[in-house]
């Protein structure tokens, strides 16, 4: 394997699959994957200044504002393991964002950069989100088409009856996805003009994915 920093960038709308890609891509290189629901938990857990800002946000389920994630990142990005490189999921969102994770690394430093674009269509992703099913007991996840439980609407690990969460109705899916096309497909044009872009079909087998994703960070698609 080589020795190139490897710095990867995951885009993609709710229930595309980037955050399991992103996870077997840090797995294959062993370098870190950086998701930004994690960092913001673990800042928090940790009482760090920043987390503490962030706190209030997210327990009133809001999006923490984009100056606040871009200093919790800059914090992240500062710890040893990612010198050899690192796969951020979840992070740049806006053009804010990017703007600043750009200033953090130095623009010189962006041509370096691979983007992936996860794409699936629409009614898939839909599908896809609004067929969730989760245990509020043991935080389970199944899916109502791919990972039914064992006994039909009970978890297979403590017999709780599952649930459908408020975000994963078909309602509330669309509102998501709209606000994803609204706040983050526009990081699609910005890129483009500044790393190394790649768009990936999302609507194939995690294997075939993986494929496609690891040819693109390597160069060779």
């Amino acid at each position: 394997m080589s020795d190139e920093t490897r710095r990867v960038i995951f885009l993609g709308p709710p229930g595309a699959g980037k955050g399991t890609q992103a996870a077997r891509l840090a797995s294959h290189y062993g370098i870190p994957r950086i998701s930004t629901g994690d960092i913001l938990r673990e800042a928090i857990a940790r009482g760090t200044a920043l987390g503490r800002q962030a706190e209030p946000w997210m327990e009133q389920g809001g999006l923490v504002p984009d100056e606040l994630l871009i200093g919790i990142i800059r914090e992240r990005l500062l710890q040893p393991d990612c010198d050899p490189g690192y796969i951020l999921d979840g992070f740049p969102r806006t053009i804010v964002q990017a703007e600043g994770f750009e200033s953090m690394v130095g623009s010189g430093r962006a041509s370096d950069l691979v983007v992936l674009s996860v794409q699936v269509p629409h009614d898939e992703l839909l599908k896809r989100l609004s067929g969730r099913r989760w245990c509020p007991s043991c935080q389970a996840t199944y899916h109502i088409d791919n990972s039914r439980p064992r006994v039909d609407a009970q978890c297979d690990r403590d017999g709780t009856p599952l649930i459908q969460r408020e975000d994963d109705k078909e309602a509330a899916v669309a509102r998501r996805l709209t606000e994803y096309e609204k706040q983050t497909a526009p990081l699609i044009d910005y890129y483009r003009q500044r790393a190394r872009f790649r768009a990936i079909d999302g609507d194939r087998s995690v294997e075939t994915v993986f494929q496609d994703v690891q040819q693109a960070v390597e160069g060779e698609a």
